[in-house]
């Protein structure tokens, strides 16, 4: 077994670079996925070209989730924003709301930063990679994908999907985590200097259909021919990870403040930090790094508390277990029912437009089921 610091010779040589790009191109003309946000090879050839808004709108949205989830999210964004004009021009707060479900929400508010940026200096793209670090939120993977697919710049982009193939076709017994300068060196001895934003897409494509983590399509790979993980019999074996690490779990409690008229007292999360800018139902002081306490005797003020169950969530460094407990807010609690200082009340038909984390809409199912869904005013 060759070292896990070298990558493995091929039996066979890999073919040209160019030869790998031309046959990964034919293949793409023929088997691209149909995206919201993509222009097609046969739209271009009529003189269609990538927006760079929706491009970057795309990457943005697609870091850290798949396409399906993000389909939605990409339309709505588009037909409520057209142009990052119109979305710098949207309160904050909306922008939350439209993201909501989405996760990792720093994406969001840099998402809104950049755009009021790019609003003040004429609502321009940079198009080189240099240019587009500049602004917030975009790093390296970003602003490659952004000047490869929206200006055909002969950028190196690596993404999940990238790594994965490119282990396979060389081999690569790095441990993923330490082998992502290597796999960019190789993808940047790959793209060719024609059409480079196509040859990008296609990389994606082929690791997101053919070239998938269980079960590869490997009879279906334009270039089988010069995969050396296919030809030592193993591609799933790569790309090589080392063992994961136990998430730590963390504990606190949630609780449902429901009115009569079933609105649900909510309050918002400071704009730093994890869900940063969202909304919640007050909850115990449960951190990435500490537990908060799990009974009704730390609920923010006196009710008729009763427990509704248990929701569990997994952030990208944490598990999370939530106790839930409901109330309903009658008589002159609360001040006859105005909201706290920091909370507001929020009516039954509005819960589903909130910006509402995921894990939130958990904890509000588990005390009412069904209402973080779209509901109309009686």
């Amino acid at each position: 077994m060759a070292p896990r610091d070298q990558t493995r010779k091929p039996e066979k040589a890999v073919s040209g670079d160019s030869s790998i790009a031309a046959r990964l191109l034919a293949w793409y003309d023929a088997h691209h996925r149909d995206l919201p946000w993509r222009v097609t090879p046969g739209a271009f050839s009529r003189g269609a070209r990538p927006d760079p808004y929706r491009v970057w709108l795309s990457e943005v949205m697609l870091q850290q989730t798949t396409v399906e989830a993000v389909k939605a999210y990409f339309r709505s964004f588009t037909e409520k924003w057209p142009t990052v004009e119109e979305l710098a021009a949207a309160p904050a707060e909306d922008v939350m709301k439209a993201w909501a479900g989405l996760g990792y929400y720093s994406r969001a508010r840099n998402l809104k930063a950049c755009a009021d940026l790019l609003a003040r200096q004429g609502g321009r793209f940079p198009d080189t990679e240099a240019g587009l670090k500049e602004l917030p939120g975009i790093g390296a993977y970003t602003a490659a994908a952004i000047a490869a697919i929206a200006f055909d710049r002969p950028a190196a982009v690596v993404d999940g999907n990238v790594e994965r193939v490119i282990s396979r076709l060389y081999s690569i017994e790095t441990p993923l985590s330490e082998a992502k300068p290597e796999i960019r060196a190789l993808v940047e001895k790959l793209v060719p200097q024609t059409r480079p934003g196509d040859f990008a897409q296609a990389m994606m494509d082929l690791g997101a259909t053919i070239c998938t983590p269980r079960r590869p399509r490997c009879m279906l790979c334009p270039v089988r021919e010069d995969c050396s993980a296919i030809l030592a019999g193993d591609p799933e074996r790569f790309p090589v990870r080392l063992p994961k690490d136990d998430k730590p779990l963390r504990q606190g409690a949630a609780f449902v403040a429901e009115r009569g008229d079933g609105a649900i007292l909510l309050r918002k999360r400071p704009e730093k930090g994890l869900l940063g800018g969202m909304t919640e139902v007050p909850t115990t002081a449960w951190t990435a790094r500490a537990d908060g306490a799990t009974t009704k005797d730390a609920a923010p003020f006196p009710a008729e508390w009763r427990r509704a169950g248990r929701i569990g969530h997994v952030f990208t460094h944490f598990a999370l277990e939530l106790e839930v407990f409901h109330a309903h807010i009658k008589g002159d609690v609360l001040s006859g029912g105005d909201a706290p200082d920091g909370h507001f009340w929020s009516l039954a038909h509005d819960i589903s437009g909130e910006a509402l984390p995921t894990v939130m809409k958990k904890v509000i199912e588990a005390a009412i089921p069904g209402r973080t869904k779209k509901q109309h005013p009686h």
